[in-house]
């Protein structure tokens, strides 16, 4: 392990795909997994903070903290626990901003705009009428200063899938997936990869276009078997077809 942490520690201003601190991982995969409850997560959370608060310092320990505010965020909202989603991704928020602030870096804007993204899902409408252009806004500054960093342009593509009418686009909500996952230089974390497959897989569902749906939440499925949202659309898909 300690030599895992030398090797992490060498990338603490990190370009998007280098490896993210093995503490946080097991955080981050039990959300998307969905086998715990957002109160067991909760201990995860707690260990990943204690770890990031030993290890780490200056603007890459408010990049990891905000990192693991954004995991229990995702948590509380997967079981409709908006208030407690907010208030995490607003702590969340607070942290970005101080790791910009101790140095302008892709991930920062991309923690920024991920924030601030799931807000709008948890929060008045009002919140995002107020907020909700930022996130396209921060994403393309945290690929003006890493191109690579999937998850920025995940971000991007993701409005024109998962937007109300009239303001989706399947047709380019699908194209722009499809690239992020075809371009070489393009760097994905496995949760990045998962919500790609997802998106493309929930876009072609919308246009019932079954067929070209299944494949995609096929290979999401194999990533994180056991991912409730993704089995659900599965479940749904073929009782459809």
């Amino acid at each position: 392990m300690m030599f895992v942490l030398l090797v992490w520690a060498l990338t603490l201003t990190p370009l998007y795909g280098d490896p993210l601190a093995p503490w946080f991982i097991p955080l981050r995969d039990a959300v998307y997994e969905q086998n715990l409850s957002a109160d067991a997560v909760m201990s995860l959370y707690e260990q990943a903070i204690q770890e990031t608060e030993k290890n780490l310092s200056g603007g890459s320990r408010y990049l990891m903290l905000s990192r693991c505010a954004y995991m229990l965020g995702r948590a509380y909202q997967y079981e409709g626990r908006k208030e407690e989603a907010a208030a995490q991704y607003e702590q969340g928020i607070t942290w970005a901003l101080a790791a910009l602030k101790e140095e302008e870096t892709t991930v920062g804007w991309q923690m920024l705009a991920e924030h601030i993204s799931q807000s709008c899902a948890v929060r008045p409408v009002s919140y995002a009428l107020a907020n909700g252009g930022k996130v396209e806004t921060y994403a393309k500054k945290a690929l003006k200063l890493d191109s690579r960093n999937g998850a920025a342009r995940y971000m991007i593509a993701a409005r024109y899938v998962y937007a109300p009418a009239p303001f989706n686009n399947y047709t380019r909500g699908i194209r722009m997936m499809r690239d992020i996952i075809q371009e070489p230089d393009v760097a994905l974390q496995k949760d990045d990869r998962f919500n790609v497959y997802t998106a493309l897989g929930y876009a072609y569902y919308q246009q019932k276009q079954y067929g070209e749906a299944t494949p995609w939440f096929q290979k999401a499925l194999h990533i994180y078997p056991t991912n409730r949202f993704v089995q659900s659309m599965f479940k749904r898909m073929n009782s459809r077809q």
